[in-house]
């Protein structure tokens, strides 16, 4: 007999406000509580707390709803500081105080290696900076609105893709901060305001970055403006007018100087948002690696050399592997500005098979790895080979690492240090470090 297909009836989501209690946080900082044995994720409630709230989603797993009112508050939480707070999409734990952020992300970090890893270990003492004015880099939005007429400046609301606009931000840069108002007030009297992309700002020692995304030229009289605000404010001035295209038009450079080394950058390299977690962050790793002067060190995914270069001035040789030509490139500079000669750097896509390449076939005392949230599935595998006694694995990205933590535990590998870094305070992301020992 033949059997026709019937599709389930889907089944109508309860949008009636309903009660819940919150349990605990989960790993991105929504609040968890349980209906019929189905997790509900409840952004911006804590644990402890009695909370009205509309279904958005069901899934056959779970749940998520709006906040719409707290019955009954938690002890923990606080009146977050920014005033645009509520609608903005940057910062996502502000209601909880300072030190409970730092507690949920190292139970965060305790728990993923435990159940994914089976390791638990007592951590170290988590890297921490100031929680305000922290932020070097940001990227601002801008949307031309056709019903007001006017430009919207700012960042991207909760789940959503409309802009707040944003006249100060409590946690980037004060130098940068000030720019915001001010260049606000500038592109708002721009010509074809509606063919405005997005400005980057990013603080290096020497300079303040500006960075304009158009999509068609900008009238004279516009860019001419806009140069004079650069050098108003002792800006350095780039313009991109194709996505892979910047052309610095006013300024010099950006660089930044730590852990004894001096770092050129272009505001489109990847450089460690936090100035601060970032100095701390080098100088613990190279502490854990326990270098010696005859060391050979291989740096994986180095990018600039933010680990390579500190590193190579206490060792007798460095190799550092970047998938990215530019970078490697940028690498070799920066060693050479710093009159470092025993640093290596070479393009490798660390996801493929890398053997008969020529840095992989010599041996090393001593690994450090900081790839990207995807982890490091591809090179992991084959560490061990690579000869090291000690690996540091710098992660952003707490469930990645504990993935790659199992290979190499696999390799004869021993979890002997792990440690939360506070790149981003006020946010759940978390960063970590993790020490792993081979006899």
């Amino acid at each position: 007999m033949a059997r026709f297909f019937q599709p389930k009836k889907k089944t109508q989501l309860n949008t009636k406000h309903q009660s819940f209690t919150i349990e605990k946080l989960d790993h991105h900082g929504a609040g968890m509580a349980y209906q019929n044995k189905k997790p509900v994720f409840i952004e911006g409630a804590l644990p402890g707390e009695q909370v009205l709230a509309q279904l958005t989603e069901s899934k056959s797993k779970f749940s998520r709803a709006n906040l719409i009112k707290i019955q009954k508050t938690s002890e923990q939480r606080i009146k977050p500081f920014c005033s645009h707070y509520q609608e903005c999409g940057g910062c996502n734990m502000q209601h909880l105080g300072l030190e409970a952020q730092q507690d949920y992300k190292q139970q965060t970090l305790s728990q993923l290696m435990s159940k994914f890893a089976g390791q638990r270990i007592a951590l170290e003492a988590p890297v921490l900076s100031e929680s305000k004015a922290y932020r070097r880099r940001a990227r601002i939005s801008l949307k031309f609105n056709k019903k007001t007429r006017q430009l919207e400046f700012g960042f991207r609301k909760k789940q959503s893709k409309d802009i707040v606009t944003v006249d100060h931000c409590p946690v980037l840069d004060n130098d940068l901060d000030a720019l915001l108002t001010p260049l606000h007030q500038l592109l708002a009297n721009f010509s074809h305001q509606d063919s405005l992309g997005h400005v980057e700002l990013v603080k290096g020692d020497n300079t303040k970055v500006i960075v304009l995304r158009h999509l068609k030229a900008l009238k004279e009289e516009d860019q001419q403006a806009l140069e004079a605000f650069a050098q108003q404010h002792q800006a350095t001035l780039y313009l991109m007018p194709e996505t892979d295209q910047l052309n610095r038009v006013v300024g010099n450079s950006a660089h930044y100087t730590e852990a004894g080394v001096t770092i050129p950058f272009e505001p489109n390299n990847f450089i460690q948002v936090n100035q601060g977690v970032n100095q701390s962050m080098v100088e613990q790793a190279l502490n854990w690696l326990s270098l010696s002067e005859n060391d050979r060190v291989l740096d994986l995914f180095c990018g600039l050399g933010n680990f390579s270069l500190p590193i190579a001035q206490k060792v007798r040789s460095v190799i550092g592997v970047e998938g990215v030509d530019v970078m490697v490139e940028k690498a070799s500079e920066n060693a050479a500005l710093n009159q470092i000669e025993n640093a290596r750097f070479y393009q490798a896509n660390l996801e493929q098979d890398f053997s008969g390449q020529l840095w992989a076939e010599e041996k090393f005392d001593k690994i450090l790895l900081d790839p990207a949230r995807a982890g490091a599935s591809g090179i992991i595998e084959h560490i061990s080979q690579l000869g090291a006694s000690r690996v540091v694995y710098v992660s952003c990205n707490p469930a990645t690492l504990a993935r790659d933590s199992q290979s190499l535990l696999n390799q004869g590998y021993k979890l002997q240090k792990l440690g939360m870094l506070d790149m981003f305070p006020h946010t759940s992301h978390l960063e970590s470090m993790a020490l792993f020992v081979k006899d």
